[in-house]
C-alpha cells in the first residue's frame, strides 16, 4: 500500500486480465477520483498521529484495520462459497515481496510527514513512474526507450524543484518520500508479474498479513502506549485507506489506465486541501511548479505505457 499510499497507475496495467465487464469510463473516473479523496484523508490523519506515535507503531495500528478488513472480507467469501481462498496464491515469493516493499514505502512515508506538509510528501511520492522505469529492466526484462529515459528525468527535476537542495528551504526529511515511492515502485513491479496469477482480493490479503506480522515483530522496540482515541483513529486510517485502495481496484476495472492516469493526480490537490483545512500549511509556488513537472512526466510515462501495449496488441 505505499505511501499511505499514491495510487500511481502503474499499480495495475491497462486492463487486467482479471477484469469483467465492458469499459465504463465515466464511471472509472469518478471512482479514482473518489479513491484519492479516501487516500488523501488517510494521510492527513496518519500525519495527526505523527505528532504523538512512532512511524511503526502508526503504521501497525493502520495495517492491523486492514488486515481486520481483509479477514471480514475472507469470511464472507468464504460464507457464500464463491471463488478460491484469497490465502493461497499462485506467486508467494512475489507477494511476500510486494508486502515487504509495502510496509517499507508507509514507514518512509509516514517517517516523513513528521515534519514535511501532506500535500508536499504526496507530490515527491509521485515520482514512482521514474523508479518503475528503471526496475522494469532488471525485474521485468522491458526495454525502456530513449522517450521514456527523457519523460523520467523530467520527474526527477519536479522533485529537485520541490526538494531544491543546496538552498535554505531544503529539508533532508524531505527525502524520505522519495525513498518511499522507490520502495512503492517494487511493489508496483511486483504486481505487474503477479497480475494475471492472483485475484485482486488474494494480493490485498497477502499484504495485509505480511504487514501485519512484520509490523508485530518490529513495534515492541518503539512501543508508545496509545490513548483510546489514537488507537480509534489509527484503525479508522486502515479503514480509510483500504477502502481508497479496494476503490481504485474497482475503477481500473471499468477504464484502460491511458483514461484513468490523469484523473490520479486529483491526490495531490486533495492533500493540498486537507493540508490547508488541517494544519493550515499551503503549498509554495516551488511545489506548485514540481507538481506540475512531474505529473507532466507520469501522464507522458502512461502515454507510452498505452502506446507499447497497442503495439503488442
Amino acid at each position: 500500500m505505499a505511501s499511505l499510499a499514491p495510487s500511481l497507475p502503474a499499480a495495475l496495467p491497462a486492463r487486467s486480465a482479471l477484469a469483467l465487464g465492458a469499459d465504463q469510463p465515466l464511471r472509472g473516473i469518478g471512482l479514482v477520483v473518489l479513491s484519492t479523496v479516501f487516500l488523501s484523508t488517510s494521510d492527513a490523519t496518519a500525519k495527526y498521529l505523527a505528532g504523538s506515535l512512532p512511524a511503526i507503531e502508526i503504521a501497525w495500528l493502520r495495517y492491523s484495520g486492514f488486515l481486520a478488513v481483509m479477514l471480514v472480507a475472507a469470511a464472507l467469501g468464504a460464507a457464500t462459497r464463491r471463488g478460491r481462498t484469497p490465502f493461497r496464491s499462485a506467486r508467494p515469493g512475489l507477494q511476500l515481496l510486494r508486502g515487504v516493499a509495502l510496509v517499507g514505502s508507509a514507514l518512509l512515508f509516514l517517517a516523513g510527514l513528521r515534519t514535511l506538509p501532506v500535500a508536499e510528501a504526496t507530490a515527491i511520492s509521485f515520482v514512482s513512474p521514474i523508479f518503475v522505469t528503471a526496475l522494469s529492466i532488471p525485474f521485468l526484462g522491458e526495454s525502456v526507450g530513449r522517450r521514456r529515459w527523457i519523460a523520467a528525468l523530467v520527474g526527477l527535476v519536479g522533485v529537485l524543484i520541490i526538494l531544491r537542495p543546496g538552498t535554505s528551504a531544503f529539508q533532508a526529511t524531505a527525502l524520505l518520500p522519495v525513498a518511499s515511492a522507490l520502495f512503492w515502485a517494487l511493489a508496483l513491479v511486483a504486481t505487474r508479474k503477479i497480475n494475471g496469477y492472483d485475484a485482486p482480493q488474494v494480493t490485498m490479503t497477502w499484504s495485509a498479513l505480511v504487514g501485519f506480522v512484520l509490523l508485530s515483530c518490529l513495534v515492541p522496540s518503539v512501543w508508545t502506549a496509545p490513548s483510546l482515541k489514537e488507537v480509534a483513529i489509527g484503525a479508522a486510517i486502515g479503514l480509510i485507506s483500504t477502502t481508497g485502495h479496494w476503490i481504485v481496484t474497482i475503477a481500473y476495472r471499468h477504464a484502460p489506465a491511458s483514461t484513468l492516469v490523469p484523473f490520479s493526480y486529483s491526490q495531490i490537490v486533495w492533500a493540498a486541501l486537507i493540508g490547508a483545512a488541517a494544519f493550515g500549511t499551503v503549498p509554495d509556488l516551488y511545489v506548485g511548479i514540481g507538481v506540475l513537472v512531474i505529473a507532466a512526466s507520469g501522464l507522458y510515462t502512461a502515454h507510452r505505457e498505452r502506446v507499447r501495449g497497442v503495439r503488442r496488441g
